[in-house]
């Protein structure tokens, strides 16, 4: 049970009480009893099905003020009817505090304890004089114990602000869990691809070329063509599966290289270019979109037969985008084998990025990647 649902049960208590005294006593005529009793229930109707929604929702609204002015119109009425009712102030005030802000909830405070004094003036001087001190103290009292309210629910919001807040925490620190077992079985992944695949590849070349230095034999010189592109392909997954690809610099770093090796091993001139500000992104972004760079420079070196290639990494407030350009010869994407580009959706799905691709024979192809980070 939460601080407010206390209150709430204290009040149900307390109107339960005085309803019990008023009709018990007997100090007034049975009419006056039931008008009493009458007035206390409208109070306890009011606030279960309003009263308390409004303090649950903590707005401190128009609609509050006004309801805890009627409370205060209500619990007068209960004491004209019967001097007993004054007991209500001990459910009103608590009430009174919860519903308003500290400065109006003491203003009314007062009004509430003023309440018994002025229906005290249809009787003795004495009677108003014992009314006044019980109001004294009770507005005393009433304001002290408004200002703990105030500090105890002040407490209890804290209180939940910090336990939301840890909430927030503890999914986070899941989230980044979840990215370091995944980054871990990359890691794991590319070790393995490492040194079975690319290292199997690298000796099937080796052993090759040393029986035919030459390669004078055309079956030999295919088979270590293709042990040579199959070895590209192994270290190309090696570096997309592994956040040690991006661990000697920024991605923007890391697609610049890509393009610089192209360009070395191809002869074909890669630019690299970087607009809006660059900024940190997760982990799964920035390897998606790596390997979505290294897998587009391998189809242009393996398939396009271009003269030149262009790479632009595009940062906006909401998204990154990776552009590949070539001039080659194109092909047609819908029937496109081989190519890798159903890899490259699938990677990109994984992060809600999306891929287009565009070619034909006469500007070549353009592979544009947008992910949202």
């Amino acid at each position: 049970m939460n601080l407010i649902s206390r209150w709430e049960a204290y009040f149900a208590v307390v109107a339960l009480a005085v309803t019990a005294a008023v009709l018990v006593i007997h100090n007034v005529s049975p009419v006056r009893e039931l008008a009493a009793v009458g007035c206390i229930a409208v109070l306890a109707i009011l606030h279960a099905t309003i009263g308390r929604h409004l303090v649950r929702r903590g707005s401190e609204s128009r609609a509050a003020l006004l309801l805890a002015v009627a409370y205060i119109a209500l619990f007068g009425l209960a004491v004209l009817a019967d001097p007993s009712a004054t007991w209500l102030l001990f459910g009103v005030i608590p009430l009174i505090f919860q519903m308003v802000r500290l400065r109006t909830a003491v203003v009314l405070v007062v009004v509430v304890n003023l309440v018994p004094v002025a229906a005290a003036t249809t009787e003795s001087a004495a009677a108003v004089r014992m009314q006044a001190l019980i109001a004294l103290i009770s507005a005393s009292g009433g304001i002290w114990l408004g200002f703990w309210i105030a500090s105890v629910m002040r407490q209890s919001e804290d209180r939940a602000r910090l336990i939301e807040e840890l909430e927030s925490s503890r999914a986070e620190v899941g989230r980044l869990s979840h990215e370091a077992g995944v980054a871990t079985e990359r890691a794991r992944l590319a070790g393995e691809i490492h040194d079975t695949l690319a290292q199997g590849f690298t000796s099937i070349i080796t052993l090759l070329q040393a029986a035919d230095p030459e390669l004078a034999d055309e079956r030999l010189a295919l088979a270590v063509r293709t042990a040579k592109e199959n070895l590209a392909e192994a270290r190309a997954l090696v570096a997309a599966l592994s956040p040690s690809a991006l661990a000697s610099g920024s991605l923007p770093d890391s697609v610049r290289r890509q393009a610089a090796r192209f360009t070395e091993e191809t002869g074909t001139p890669a630019t690299f270019r970087v607009s809006g500000e660059e900024r940190e992104l997760p982990t799964a972004v920035a390897v998606v979109l790596l390997r979505a760079a290294q897998e587009a420079l391998t189809n242009v070196r393996r398939h396009a037969q271009a003269r030149e290639a262009a790479v632009l990494l595009a940062y906006t407030p909401e998204n990154v985008r990776l552009v590949v350009r070539d001039d080659g010869r194109g092909f047609t994407p819908s029937s496109a084998v081989g190519y890798g580009l159903t890899g490259m959706r699938s990677r990109a799905e994984q992060v809600d990025g999306v891929l287009v691709v565009r070619s034909d024979s006469d500007m070549g192809t353009t592979i544009e990647l947008e992910v949202p980070a």
